[in-house]
């Protein structure tokens, strides 16, 4: 008997395993012949199995049923085709180099040079024609592997275009632009082998992963920078329901411009790829943030950045959890996870259809 390996979002009940499948740290996730259906599925995708090995018939074929539809551009294929993209992408390497040279400066006693920290980040937006093509642009360029650097020039990104939303002026904008591009300096001194490690951290490593918060602080506390920026660096990890750290704090305790970057480091975090695990579907992640996150992050901030967030996906392809591809027409104010996509000539309102969700964007 024939198998194929298919990727996971590709996978649908009643297919069978051919290989035992292990998660990154060996544990066996499924056996050879186990037939898979939806709790399967979702176990799958929680241990970050990216593609699984399925037993075929001799006249299968290895193709994915055809999804509904004539085939079209995706918004990615769209983007990534731009000037501006190509700009982005070219950009990055050289932009992430010169962040960690800065960083390594500034541990070591250095006074920051602020106008070569925020020319890295005003470099990529000088590319970019509105905040939606900032993030645009930010989606279609995940596979760039980097946990720190990448990830510290993506939330100053985010921190500027929501600054923008929210109407701050020049000034506080630069000030949340460093506040997000320095927000994980302190994990500049945590072991690289940690950072980077492609399984579950132990009890002692993700302590160890946890301190960066003050020894963050610690590094920008003695340089001449605005106290905002220290405090985004020691607060970014607090939550206003006070289940946070380093110091538990709630509300009111916490700098507002720790608030922001807590909720632009949450975003861009979960939709990037890690060693551990895939990217996380943008619209899994607002669900997060419309479950979970309106007790966490301040509803201010958090409100601005969604609702203006999800205009960013209008006219987006995206694959939902049955196989069917289609185009997001409309949004649900009260469901922001859940907007109207169409499928050919025929629409689909995701609020109205719980056991349907989008899974990937195209």
């Amino acid at each position: 008997m024939k198998s194929v390996k298919l990727f996971t979002n590709q996978l649908a009940p009643g297919m069978v395993v051919a290989e035992d499948v292990y998660s990154y740290n060996n544990q066996s996730i499924a056996k050879a012949g186990t037939k898979i259906d939806d709790k399967l599925i979702t176990r799958f995708k929680f241990y970050s199995i990216n593609a699984v090995s399925i037993r075929v018939e001799e006249d299968e074929t290895a193709s994915p049923e055809a999804p509904i539809g004539t085939p079209e551009l995706s918004n990615s294929d769209i983007v990534r085709s731009t000037p501006e993209f190509q700009y982005y992408k070219n950009a990055l390497p050289k932009s992430v180099a010169s962040l960690q040279k800065e960083f390594n400066s500034i541990v070591t006693g250095n006074v920051p040079d602020q106008s070569v920290l925020l020319e890295t980040v005003h470099g990529m937006l000088q590319q970019s024609r509105n905040g939606i093509h900032v993030f645009d642009m930010i989606h279609c360029l995940r596979d760039y592997s980097d946990e720190t650097y990448a990830h510290c020039l993506n939330v100053a990104l985010i921190c500027y275009v929501l600054g923008n939303w929210l109407g701050y002026s020049k000034v506080d904008l630069e000030i949340l632009t460093l506040s997000g591009l320095l927000h994980d300096i302190g994990k500049s001194v945590i072991p690289k082998e940690i950072l980077s490690k492609p399984a579950a951290l132990s009890a002692d490593e993700y302590s160890k992963v946890k301190t960066h918060a003050v020894r963050g602080y610690d590094i920008l506390r003695p340089q001449p920078l605005d106290n905002r920026i220290k405090l985004a660096a020691m607060m970014h990890h607090e939550r206003c329901d006070g289940s946070g750290y380093p110091m538990n704090l709630k509300g009111g305790q916490i700098e507002p411009f720790a608030k922001i970057v807590a909720i632009a480091d949450v975003y861009e975090a979960m939709t990037a790829a890690r060693s551990y695990r895939a990217p996380i579907c943008p619209f899994d992640v607002i669900h997060l943030f419309e479950t979970e996150g309106l007790s966490q992050f301040d509803t201010h901030f958090l409100m601005c950045f969604l609702e203006h967030l999800n205009l960013t996906y209008i006219n987006s392809r995206v694959r939902l959890s049955d196989g069917n591809e289609g185009k997001i027409v409309m949004m649900n104010r009260f469901a922001l996870s859940r907007p109207i996509v169409k499928l050919g000539r025929k629409y689909i309102d995701l609020s109205l259809e719980p056991q349907i969700s989008i899974e990937a964007l195209l």
